[in-house]
């Protein structure tokens, strides 16, 4: 499996949360390729995000970090600077 890791920050969660959610509801990470999505933000900044989205292969993780659909996503949810943006590949998995 790959991974993609957005770590970014917004200028509100609550309003980006939202439009999070719709890009999910209309189908639009499921149709790129994606399987699961996780949220975190960090402990000291409700506005510091870190996306991780599962994919089938690292040609759809790319597709859709490319996508111009989730850089207009992205503007529109009020993401502020550009994102950084890793592409991950699972080596190893253990229930501790």
């Amino acid at each position: 499996m790959t991974y993609v890791l957005v770590n970014h920050k917004v200028e509100d969660y609550d309003k980006w949360k939202p439009l999070y959610d719709e890009g999910i509801d209309k189908g639009m990470l499921k149709d790129m390729g994606a399987k699961v999505s996780s949220v975190f933000r960090t402990a000291e900044d409700p506005n510091h995000l870190v996306t991780l989205t599962q994919f089938e292969n690292l040609e759809s993780a790319k597709n859709f970090a490319e996508s111009d659909e989730l850089r207009t996503a992205m503007q529109k949810a009020g993401v502020k600077g550009k994102p950084e943006i890793y592409f991950l590949e699972e080596i190893e998995r253990r229930a501790i």
